[in-house]
C-alpha cells in the first residue's frame, strides 16, 4: 500500500460508517463495461456536496488489489452484479486530489513537479525490481512497471477541475496541466480507466478538447450515470421514513434535478443534513460556489438581471448550452452564464426542452440572499414586501393585494409586461413568502382548462386555506372570478379537504392599475 498508489479502503471504511450512507456501488458495474474498451475514460461533473469524493473512495478500494473488495462491499448492489468477481481487487490504483497538491504549491510547474514525484514514490517503492528507462517520468515508469506485470492501472482523479476554479485567468497554466494530463493518460496501453470528477466539464479550446477521448457525464447530460449523479426519490422516501420526515416538503426543499434516465435527482448533502437535524433549511451556502453565485447575477452580463428574476418567478428560460467553454471566465453571452449556474446547481436544466430553471425551495433561498447582497433593492423589496401580500391575502384585504402586486410590478417593470404570462411572473415573485407554507403550482390542470397559479399549503401548514389565483388582464378582476367558477376549478383539488381562496387579479393597460377580488370558494 502505498499514500497514492493502492491507497487502500481507509476513506472508503470511513464513508460507510456514516450514520447514512446511500449505496451507489452500481457506478461500478458500469466501469466494469467499459473497462479496457475506447470507452475507459470517463469525466462526471457535478456541483459541490453532490458525493463525488465518496464515489471516487469507493471506485479506489473497489478496484485496488491491496484492498480485500469482496470483505468491504459485502452486502452491497455492486455484489450481486456478474461483472464484480471478474475485476474486484484486481488492479494497481492511482487516486489523486488535485487539491491537495495545489493547495501546497505556488505555480503550475511546482504543482506537476510534486504531483509526479509522490505518485513516482510510491510506484519505485512498490515495484523497485522494474528496469526503469527513466525513473524521473511518471508516464514512462508506468509503461515500465506495466510491461513487467502486465496489470493495468485504474486512475481516479478527483477535484480535476480545481486549476479552473481557483486561477481562472491563468491561461498558460491551464494549458499546461491538460497537455500534463493528456501526456500522462491518452493512448496508454497502461490505463485500464480513467475516472475523473469534478465541478466543470473538460475546458475546451476553440471547437475541441485537449482531454477528448473522455467521455463525459455532466448535469447537462448524465446518461446511463443519471441515478449516480444525486439521491434518487426512492432513497429519499426511504430516508424520510426511517427519520420520520415529510417526504413532500422534503421534495420541495430539494428536489428539481432531472434527468429522463432517472426521473428526479435530490442534492445528497442538503438531504443528509436536513435528516439529520429533523429540519428543512437551507445547507448550500456551506460551499464557496454561493460567492459565485453572487458574482455572477450580479454582473447582469447580456441581461442576466432580467433573467434571473423571472427564473426566480417561476419562469423557465432556453438555454443554448453548446458554446459554454467550460470555464468561469469566458462567456459569449447570457447563455454561457446560464450553463455555468447549471454546473455549479444553482440551476436545473430540462434537457427535452433545452430550458433552465430554478429546482427547489433550498436554491430559491440563495436567488434571494444573494441578490440582497448584491444590492438589487427591486428585487430584495419586492421579496421583504411579499410577507405582508400573504397576509393581505389570507385576510381577504382585496384592495390592499391589489396595491400589493402593483408595486411588486413597479420593482419589477423592467420585465416584458404585457401578456397574463408576465403578469404570472410578476405575481410568482410578489407571493415569494407564500412558498415557505405552500406548494406553487402554475397552470394546474382542471380538466376544463387550466388555473394560472394555484398554492397549496404544505402538511405543517394544513391550517392555511389553498389560494386559487385567476389572472386576468384588460378584463377585470370580477371576470377571473367569474372563470373559476365557470370552469369549477374548486374540484380539480381532488384529495385536498380544506378551505379555499379565490384570487382573481387583472391588470389594465391603459391605466397601469390593479384590481383584485377575493372570495372563499365552494367544492
Amino acid at each position: 500500500m502505498g499514500i497514492y498508489l493502492n491507497p487502500g479502503n481507509d476513506k472508503f471504511f470511513i464513508d460507510r460508517q456514516s450514520e447514512i450512507y446511500v449505496d451507489k456501488s452500481g457506478l461500478i458495474a458500469y466501469l466494469n463495461r467499459v473497462f479496457r474498451t475506447t470507452e475507459r475514460f470517463v469525466c462526471v461533473s457535478r456541483p459541490r456536496r453532490f458525493g463525488k469524493s465518496m464515489a471516487a473512495n469507493m471506485i479506489a478500494a473497489y478496484y485496488d488489489h491491496t484492498a480485500d473488495a469482496e470483505k468491504n462491499f459485502q452486502g452491497m448492489n455492486i455484489t450481486h452484479d456478474a461483472s464484480f468477481q471478474e475485476h474486484a481487487g484486481k488492479y494497481d490504483v492511482i487516486h489523486l486530489n488535485m487539491q491537495d497538491f495545489l493547495s501546497r504549491t505556488r505555480d503550475m510547474p511546482e504543482f506537476l513537479n510534486l504531483l509526479q514525484k509522490r505518485v513516482l514514490r510510491d510506484l519505485l517503492k512498490a515495484y523497485p525490481e522494474v528496469d526503469y528507462f527513466a525513473d524521473a517520468d511518471l508516464a514512462e515508469s508506468m509503461a515500465d512497471v506495466y510491461e513487467s506485470t502486465r496489470r493495468p492501472f485504474v486512475i481516479v482523479i478527483d477535484e480535476w477541475d480545481c486549476i479552473f476554479r481557483e486561477y481562472k485567468d491563468r491561461k498558460d497554466w491551464q494549458e499546461k496541466y491538460l497537455d500534463f494530463l493528456r501526456t500522462w493518460l491518452k493512448d496508454k496501453a497502461y490505463v485500464g480507466l480513467a475516472y475523473m470528477t469534478g465541478i466543470l466539464p473538460i475546458k475546451k479550446y476553440g471547437t475541441h478538447s485537449a482531454l477528448n477521448m473522455f467521455r463525459e457525464f455532466s448535469m447537462i447530460d448524465a446518461g446511463p450515470l443519471a441515478e449516480y449523479t444525486g439521491f434518487t426519490e426512492a432513497e429519499v422516501r426511504e430516508l424520510c421514513q426511517r427519520y420520520r420526515m415529510d417526504f413532500e416538503e422534503c421534495k420541495a426543499w430539494y428536489d428539481g434535478y432531472h434527468f429522463n434516465e432517472a426521473g428526479s435527482i435530490y442534492s445528497p448533502r442538503s438531504v443528509v443534513q436536513s435528516m439529520l437535524s429533523h429540519k428543512y433549511n437551507t445547507y448550500w451556502n456551506q460551499t464557496e460556489t454561493f460567492e459565485a453565485l453572487k458574482i455572477y447575477i450580479d454582473m447582469n452580463y447580456d441581461g442576466l438581471r432580467e433573467a434571473i428574476i423571472a427564473l426566480m418567478a417561476g419562469e423557465r428560460r432556453q438555454v443554448d448550452t453548446s458554446s459554454f467553454s467550460n470555464d468561469m471566465t469566458t462567456f459569449t453571452g447570457m447563455d454561457d452564464v446560464l450553463t455555468l449556474l447549471v454546473h455549479l446547481g444553482y440551476l436545473g436544466y430540462d434537457f427535452d426542452t433545452e430550458s433552465v430553471f430554478i429546482p427547489n425551495q433550498e436554491i430559491l433561498k440563495e436567488y434571494a440572499g444573494a441578490t440582497k447582497a448584491g444590492g438589487w433593492d427591486i428585487v430584495a423589496k419586492a421579496i421583504k414586501a411579499s410577507d405582508q401580500l400573504l397576509s393581505d391575502t389570507l385576510a381577504q384585504k382585496a384592495e390592499k393585494v391589489a396595491k400589493g402586486i402593483e408595486e411588486a410590478h413597479m420593482e419589477t417593470s423592467h420585465l416584458t409586461y404585457n401578456d397574463e404570462n408576465a403578469l404570472a411572473y410578476t405575481v410568482s415573485l410578489a407571493y415569494y413568502a407564500a412558498r415557505q407554507k405552500y406548494t406553487l403550482i402554475r397552470e394546474l390542470p382542471t380538466g376544463q382548462g387550466f388555473a394560472d397559479l394555484v398554492f397549496l399549503p404544505k402538511p405543517k401548514h394544513a391550517d392555511l386555506p389553498a389560494l386559487l389565483v385567476e389572472l386576468k388582464w384588460d378584463k377585470g378582476a370580477d371576470t377571473a372570478i367569474r372563470q373559476i367558477k365557470e370552469k369549477k376549478y374548486p374540484k380539480s383539488f381532488e384529495g385536498y379537504t380544506g378551505n379555499i381562496l379565490l384570487v382573481g387579479v387583472s391588470y389594465d393597460k391603459k391605466t397601469r392599475k390593479h384590481e383584485c377580488v377575493i372570495e372563499k370558494g365552494r367544492r
